[in-house]
């Protein structure tokens, strides 16, 4: 890890190492892989390809859509360069793939993260990400307070729908023919024939 001014540079030869949160927060990632802090770990992974990329762009397009009929519904959509959930006490960073905002910050800061959790998080599955999305990142986001927290596998071609229930997550897997939706968003039907068609 080189300093480059008051920022540390990190890369794939960082993965594995042990960072606090605060430092973290002062990192410079080198360009061509996504960076996060897993309890104290910095994990490093490559960009994802392009089947992962369609189907997201077809799960935002979607979210999109919902917030331009309901404008009063949705604050904020998200992706996971433009945003953190920073979670103190686990030593953890995440940058989903999709959060949905539905209020504001609730405090006057550019950068609210320790404070700000979204309502939604979406996470598209890649290969070599299972475990950290169907395990790993269940856990963080039931911990910071998330209330959906939706997984999207394009290998599969399936979803697992995680609803908050007071401190655990309630599970659904809708089939093939199945439609994704939540009261906390009126309008949003995400067929996953349509999001998954577009890998064919």
């Amino acid at each position: 890890m080189a300093e480059i001014g008051t920022l540390t540079e990190i890369g794939p030869e960082s993965h594995g190492k042990r960072m606090s949160l605060e430092e973290f927060a002062r990192v410079e990632g080198r360009p061509g892989y996504l960076y996060e802090l897993s309890r104290g770990v910095i994990q490093v992974v490559d960009v994802p390809g392009v089947p992962h990329m369609l189907v997201k762009l077809r799960i935002r397009n979607a979210l999109v859509l919902c917030q331009v009929r309901h404008p009063d519904r949705i604050f904020a959509i998200a992706d996971g360069s433009d945003m953190a959930i920073r979670m103190p006490q686990l030593v953890s960073e995440r940058h989903p793939d999709i959060c949905v905002y539905l209020t504001p910050p609730p405090v006057d800061d550019v950068q609210p993260w320790d404070f700000w959790v979204p309502d939604i998080v979406i996470e598209v599955v890649s290969p070599g990400s299972e475990e950290r999305d169907y395990e790993e990142k269940r856990e963080d986001y039931l911990k910071a307070g998330v209330r959906l927290y939706w997984i999207f596998d394009p290998q599969t071609r399936s979803a697992t729908l995680l609803t908050r229930r007071g401190d655990e997550w309630r599970a659904q897997k809708p089939d093939e023919s199945g439609t994704v939706k939540t009261r906390l968003l009126p309008g949003l039907e995400l067929k996953l024939a349509d999001v998954f068609g577009v890998l064919d």
